[in-house]
């Protein structure tokens, strides 16, 4: 259990999920380049609701990334992203800090 106030573990929230019957997906940073706003090996994970915990982003490309992981949980096919400043679906989103992230969406349970 966390100190109240700290965000949830992903990984923690992502098991509690599975084990209420929830459809989950787990986004995870898997490369950088430059000047990324999270490092490797940070998580995102999200349900069939679009309910997510964590960040691969700091909050810049979470919402095309829970969009690709309902994609995901439909049809269970893993997703490699990438968003970077040269990326003009990044731009939208709003990854502007200069660096590049490629993110690995896969469903988990």
């Amino acid at each position: 259990m966390q100190p109240a106030g700290e965000p949830a573990d992903p990984l923690t929230t992502a098991e509690a999920w599975l084990q209420a019957g929830r459809e989950v997906a787990l986004a995870t940073v898997v490369e950088t380049w430059g000047s990324a706003p999270r490092p490797v090996g940070s998580h995102l994970v999200i349900d069939a609701e679009g309910n997510f915990e964590g960040s691969v982003s700091g909050g810049c490309v979470e919402g095309a990334v829970v969009a690709e992981a309902a994609e995901v949980l439909d049809d269970g096919k893993p997703r490699m992203l990438e968003f970077g400043v040269a990326d003009e679906t990044a731009w939208r989103v709003g990854l502007s800090c200069g660096g590049r992230i490629r993110v690995y969406v896969e469903r988990v349970g």
